[in-house]
């Protein structure tokens, strides 16, 4: 099941990191679309979540008792599972969502097709879309998710600590040597992320510097020679990619992450979902960037990074 749920997140982040990219004109004004479907200070108390990390959200903002329906593979946390499932990334079961009789469906910016989200305000669902890019998005997420459920008091903790979490991995990092890292969001074909993805902000917190930093798109296609040219120090993965993740690099001995050694699999849902969950994952990316360095001391290369 994870990597069935692993396969279709990198589905959605591929393609629909694509869109955000494309669409980016637009952001105003969806904006503006999403302050008039906006239903101020009223609470809801039938929630439907159409993607992962939403649920994971609503169920961290203290409103969990109010979901009456999650996206397929809301796995987090356990009570999740037991929950009527409405259909995946790109598909909604119009008619057990009726039956469901929500008051509020959450949608993912990044993820949830805009024309899907238009056909539910159509049929007369209130629609709130929620952007999740970085990892600030966390943290006001949360905010509003409990503003909608009036649940602001624990929503405002959970933020809080949240970003509490964030400042402190930045404070424990900030003397790091500094040091070069490929996020390898998939194999086959090659993807990655640039600086805008939270993954790269983690790294960064971190002391490392994400080598496609500088790509325009999100979550870029690239190919094995500019990974090569670009010589990263450090490759890091999910663990859903399986053992052999990194198994295709063996072939160039000579790139520095395989001639010291430093390649790491990190948890899985909590480098792919933007829920306060990334700070087990960004635990993760600092303890492997620090053994990185003290292999690479090893081997007495000069810091270049």
């Amino acid at each position: 099941m994870r990597l069935a749920a692993s396969g279709l997140l990198i589905i959605s982040l591929l393609t629909l990191f694509a869109c955000d990219a494309t669409e980016a004109p637009l952001a105003d004004a969806r904006h503006s679309a999403d302050a008039q479907h906006s239903v101020g200070p009223a609470a809801h108390s039938r929630v439907v979540t159409l993607a992962p990390n939403l649920t994971e959200l609503v169920f961290a903002a203290g409103a969990g008792e109010y979901l009456v329906g999650v996206s397929a593979y809301s796995n987090y946390p356990p009570e999740a599972t037991g929950l009527p499932v409405v259909g995946d990334a790109f598909t909604i079961d119009q008619e057990r969502l009726a039956l469901l009789k929500p008051d509020l469906l959450l949608a993912w910016r990044s993820g949830t097709p805009a024309h899907l989200v238009d056909e539910l305000r159509r049929a007369g669902y209130v629609v709130e879309t929620i952007r999740t890019q970085k990892l600030e998005d966390i943290s006001a997420a949360l905010l509003r998710i409990g503003r909608l459920t009036g649940q602001q008091d624990r929503a405002k903790q959970v933020a809080t600590e949240f970003d509490a979490g964030l400042r402190l991995l930045g404070q424990q990092h900030a003397s790091s040597e500094r040091i070069r890292v490929f996020y390898q969001v998939s194999k086959r074909p090659l993807y990655t992320v640039n600086n805008g993805h939270f993954v790269s902000e983690l790294i960064s917190l971190c002391g490392g510097n994400n080598v496609f930093a500088d790509l325009e798109e999100l979550a870029p296609g690239i190919d094995v020679e500019a990974v090569i040219v670009r010589d990263p120090e450090v490759m890091l993965a999910a663990e859903d990619a399986g053992a052999d993740a990194f198994g295709e690099w063996d072939r160039w001995p000579n790139v520095a992450s395989n001639r010291y050694g430093n390649r790491f699999l990190l948890p899985g849902d909590e480098i792919s979902r933007p829920t306060p969950r990334v700070l087990t994952a960004g635990a993760a990316i600092c303890a492997a960037l620090q053994t990185a360095r003290e292999r690479r001391a090893e081997f007495g290369d000069a810091n270049e990074s």
